[in-house]
């Protein structure tokens, strides 16, 4: 979901519908993945704004980060956003696929040119990821942030 950038003069009150979506979906999960790619060895600007949209609904979750770009994969794109979440309260696992020269992995739609490619490619996230959300879950459940 990409969002367009709001002016510094808005307040979250003024949220338009596609922010407060996004806030919605982001308090609802247990857990996130990022799907990033890399411009210029960094994440695009619309993620770092929507991220900066937000703020207690990443609290006390993990993150999981998938990215593509050229021969790098995106993972300097990955290895930035590892710094920006620590400040969101949120914690990043360790496995992040990237995707290397994506126009030569992904389809003109999108999906991958070879699905079994792809999944091999990401096959420890999903369990490491649910892991941290079910601890996290119960963590947050204990004793909520802030106290």
């Amino acid at each position: 979901m990409i969002m367009p950038a709001r002016g510094e003069e808005e307040t979250p009150a003024e949220a338009a519908p596609h922010e407060r979506e996004l806030s919605s979906r982001l308090v609802a999960a247990d857990a996130i993945v990022v799907v990033t790619p890399e411009y210029n060895h960094s994440f695009p600007a619309a993620l770092k704004n929507a991220i900066g949209w937000t703020r207690e609904e990443w609290f006390g979750k993990p993150v999981g980060l998938i990215s593509y770009g050229g021969q790098g994969g995106g993972i300097r794109a990955a290895e930035q956003l590892r710094q920006v979440f620590p400040q969101m309260h949120a914690m990043t696992v360790r496995d992040a696929p990237g995707f290397h020269n994506a126009s030569n992995v992904f389809g003109e739609d999108g999906r991958p040119k070879d699905e079994e490619a792809a999944a091999r490619a990401a096959k420890g996230l999903p369990g490491r990821l649910d892991r941290w959300a079910e601890a996290l879950r119960t963590a947050r459940a204990r004793r909520p942030h802030g106290s």
